[in-house]
């Protein structure tokens, strides 16, 4: 599955990168999300909370990061085990770029594989479920990075 999309963010670049890398900001901003901890190697572990369709799971993951290029960006890894409903992996290369002085743009092309369960419930669905988290990431994101702002995806 691909994800690709760009987003207005209503802060400065510096501001929603500290944010990106923030773990109660992430934990405040992903939905169903239990918790955000930062690694001593600076990664991250969570655990969220998800449903697609008829199967619902609570997933332990981990993110780590390369290419990391201070404050524009980054490649994001991600792994994470639903027990029976199974797991998701991938990466994500996330780009910042100011939009004037008091707004950023961030996009992202994320690539995941899903298997278990959750891969039963077919593409489609999983896609939907995907979009639409995303989409409610990103409104919470705006509204806690921006001072309540929140922007639309572009």
């Amino acid at each position: 599955m691909k994800l690709e999309k760009e987003h207005a963010i209503p802060a400065p670049q510096a501001r929603v990168w500290d944010a990106l890398n923030d773990p109660e900001i992430l934990r405040q901003a992903i939905p169903g999300c239990e918790s955000v901890e930062r690694l001593e190697d600076g990664s991250f572990r969570a655990r969220v909370k998800i449903k697609v369709g008829p199967v619902g799971a609570s997933f332990a993951g981990r993110l780590s990061f390369e290419d990391v290029d201070v404050p524009n960006g980054y490649k994001l890894n991600f792994e994470g085990q639903g027990g029976v409903a199974g797991y998701a992996r991938g990466h994500a290369s996330v780009r910042l770029r100011p939009d004037g002085s008091e707004a950023t743009i961030l996009a992202y092309e994320a690539h995941a594989q899903i298997g278990g369960k959750l891969a039963q419930v077919g593409a489609r669905l999983i896609e939907g479920v995907a979009v639409k988290t995303s989409a409610a990431f990103f409104v919470a994101f705006s509204q806690i990075v921006g001072g309540g702002q929140a922007a639309p995806a572009t």
